[in-house]
């Protein structure tokens, strides 16, 4: 049976990696931010559609009382795969399949790392 995880909103889901003192793109986490502050770092495995706004009416005048069905969304700059540095905090431990995962909102990413492919 195959699943989806769909995250709700600005949530994004990370598969944390243990406490390290160094990441791997090299940026180095002394051991007192990750214990007093708690910040952790992980893979991100999947991101909600982000930030709703308001719904708008069909024809753009609110006064005909007729809105919209269909929600539109601020996207959040976390992406799959991004390493992400994040506030412990405010995170969520879940367990997915026997993986423990973290569901963080977007605002207590502190950090995205992401990999680009040099264009030739």
């Amino acid at each position: 049976m195959s699943r989806e995880v769909i995250l709700i909103g600005d949530k994004v889901l990370i598969k944390p990696e243990e406490e390290n003192q160094q990441t791997p793109s090299g940026l180095f986490l002394p051991q007192g931010v990750q214990q007093k502050e708690q910040v952790m770092q992980g893979y991100v495995v999947n991101t909600g559609p982000g930030y709703p706004l308001g719904e708008a009416a069909a024809d753009g005048e609110t006064w005909t009382g007729r809105t919209r069905t269909e929600l539109r969304y601020v996207p959040l700059q976390a992406e799959k795969g991004d390493y992400a540095i994040f506030l412990k905090t405010p995170a969520v431990e879940v367990e997915i399949d026997g993986s423990k995962y973290q569901i963080v909102p977007h605002n207590a990413i502190l950090l995205l790392i992401r990999d680009r492919i040099p264009l030739p």
